[in-house]
């Protein structure tokens, strides 16, 4: 793999900027792609003024949260939050970098592509963000107009849920059930997880052992590794959502690569409105291990690809420093996302690059709805991927 990738990154830091946090988006500019990478996402405003519309798609998205008269709970819901969500971009820088990264990492892993794997080039990478620009439909067009021979559906969330990547899944789903025309020449096929691809856990290992020297010497070794995940409700695992099992599972993979050097826990972060998710919750286990006498940690945000509002302002405003300081914790520090780290290319490209060889089209498991599923649409939907994939 190529590993001399400092131009390329400092070419592509440059990413337009339009005041604090406010991106352009920035598409490969290859005219005739023969594949397709479609690298699918929530997504996070860019600026301030998007946060009301933002939250609006989460709050009315049934595949991300069921909610009690729906229609109009979830804008209720949008509007009461904007406010306070706002608050926190704009402690942030003003908006989610979550744009600029996939755009990085979806450059450095199609010029990676180009040249592993002449026999499918070029490629051109696509962002597809669910809820905010560039949103899946608009991308979709994007992409048919390009008319590629291939089309690569990747999943930008390492670990599967049904209220992430299927939600995303689905959205693709929608707006070919409405649009027939679409790309019916097009070989397409599913990135759906690969949250145990070996790369992965080094790029996770590499940020823990850097974080890890930021401690005194004397007390790395009882610094507590807490890998923290966005939860889930109870009532979506207990449907038979593989996500608790996948994360676990990554999180093993990385200890594996760190030779368990330290003590860990798994915990879950991001819970929102009354009903039972996941836990223990990130802020409960600081808690908790402060009181049994532990004083340093390491918050992992081993679920995300990218830095965004979840860790730049849950793990490293409101815990690293305001929950520290309130339960007296000597240091907590926080590994980084895996961003554009070379490993973390690595391993992007060796997941597109076996796809690709090995004439994958689609998971089984991703074919397969959970055992006490209750939406609808995820029956059509898989339906559909059997169908174009096949």
């Amino acid at each position: 793999m190529l590993r001399n990738l400092s131009n390329m990154k400092n070419s592509l830091a440059g990413l337009a900027m339009s005041g604090p946090g406010r991106y352009f988006s920035v598409q490969s500019t290859k005219c005739s792609p023969r594949t397709a990478i479609v690298m699918l996402n929530m997504g996070g405003p860019q600026n301030t003024d998007q946060v009301h519309d933002y939250l609006h798609r989460i709050m009315t998205d049934r595949d991300m949260i069921q909610l009690p008269v729906q229609s109009k709970l979830g804008p209720w819901i949008a509007k009461r939050r904007t406010p306070e969500v706002q608050k926190k971009y704009s402690e942030i820088g003003g908006g989610s970098p979550i744009l600029k990264w996939t755009n990085i990492q979806g450059e450095l892993l199609c010029k990676q592509l180009d040249k592993v794997s002449p026999e499918t080039a070029p490629h051109k990478h696509y962002v597809a963000f669910r809820y905010v620009n560039p949103l899946t439909e608009d991308t979709l067009k994007r992409v048919e107009q390009d008319k590629p021979e291939r089309v690569v559906l990747f999943s930008q969330y390492p670990q599967y849920s049904c209220a992430t990547s299927g939600s995303s899944f689905n959205a693709i789903f929608s707006h070919y059930k409405s649009n027939n025309n679409g790309l019916t020449s097009a070989r397409w096929s599913v990135i759906d997880r690969w949250g145990t691809h070996p790369l992965l856990a080094r790029t996770f290992a590499d940020n823990i052992r850097k974080e890890l020297e930021k401690f005194p010497v004397e007390k790395r070794k009882d610094v507590i590794l807490l890998f923290s995940a966005h939860s889930l409700p109870l009532r979506a695992v207990n449907r038979g959502d593989a996500y608790p099992s996948e994360v676990g599972a990554t999180v093993q993979n990385v200890m594996e690569e760190l030779q368990y050097c330290n003590p860990y826990c798994l915990v879950w972060q991001s819970k929102v409105g009354p009903l039972p998710w996941l836990e223990p919750f990130t802020e409960d286990a600081i808690k908790g291990y402060v009181k049994q006498g532990k004083k340093n940690f390491i918050l992992v945000p081993i679920a995300f690809v990218n830095e965004h509002i979840e860790t730049l302002h849950e793990l490293d405003i409101e815990y690293c420093q305001e929950l520290a300081h309130e339960v007296g914790a000597e240091k907590i520090g926080r590994a980084a996302a895996p961003n554009d780290h070379p490993l973390f290319i690595d391993a992007l490209t060796d997941v597109v690059r076996t796809h690709l060889q090995n004439g994958d089209r689609v998971n089984p498991k991703f074919l397969l709805r959970c055992p006490a599923c209750v939406n609808a649409k995820c029956h059509s939907s898989k339906q559909w991927y059997r169908q174009i994939c096949n």
